[in-house]
């Protein structure tokens, strides 16, 4: 009856929604490639202008805020994060919650690539175009799927209010470059970063619904008092 239900929570909060994402997804990216195609085809003077003002030291900027959620990043990244997450909470809660948002974004967005095939901007590339669609960008999501996920945990737990502070501005600011400099390097139209961050930006809160507890808030480590033990009259040794 314990692993039904369980089955029964994850395909009603996950599977469920996770479909109604996919879909919509896949419908945006077929009325932006075919009927819409004229319409938003505007939206590449971003890319040219980027293009047209490139740097040198804009350049290596925007490689290292790209690097910031490509697969060789997230991938040792999360797994560091995750038992991170455990060791100071000492359950699973949070770790899954961010690994299930980084994946069911990442699983969302290679389903959606095999359906939609967009040409990326016509604009020199600054990074090798890998097989997928442009649409939509999985950096963008990957990033707002790692770094948002992490604020919801640390704005929700931590105590430290100048830390908090601090680290939510980082990671909050780090889905925005990310996304940025996938338009410097004309590796993404715009609506293709739009779309990517949405997709994070859901999955954040169907994994957030899904795997985290609202209830029964564990203390972090810096908040765990040991007090020590009063001898009772059994530890007491006549004189």
């Amino acid at each position: 009856m314990k692993y039904r239900a369980e089955a029964l929570h994850v395909l009603r909060r996950v599977v469920a929604p996770g479909l109604i994402v996919y879909l919509i997804l896949v419908g945006c990216g077929l009325l932006i490639t075919r009927p819409l195609r004229g319409l938003i085809a505007g939206e590449d003077d971003i890319n040219r202008s980027f293009a047209e003002h490139r740097t040198h030291d804009w350049n290596i900027a925007t490689h290292l805020m790209s690097m910031a959620s490509d697969t060789t990043t997230v991938v040792p990244l999360l797994v560091v994060l995750a038992l991170l997450l455990r060791w100071i909470f000492r359950r699973w809660a949070e770790a899954v919650t961010l690994i299930s948002a980084v994946a069911l974004q990442e699983t969302v967005f290679l389903l959606v690539v095999f359906v939609i095939h967009r040409q990326r901007p016509d604009v020199p590339h600054l990074d090798p175009a890998p097989p997928t669609s442009s649409f939509p960008s999985g950096h963008a999501g990957a990033a707002v799927a790692l770094y948002g996920t992490l604020a919801v945990i640390v704005g929700w737990r931590m105590r430290n209010g100048v830390l908090k502070a601090a680290l939510l501005t980082v990671l909050l600011c780090l889905p925005f470059l990310v996304g940025a400099s996938r338009l410097y390097r004309g590796m993404h139209h715009p609506s293709d970063v739009l779309f990517g961050v949405a997709n994070g930006i859901v999955w954040i809160a169907i994994a957030v619904h899904a795997f985290l507890p609202t209830t029964g808030q564990p203390q972090p480590l810096q908040q765990r008092v040991v007090r020590p033990r009063v001898p009772d009259d059994d530890d007491r040794v006549d004189a």
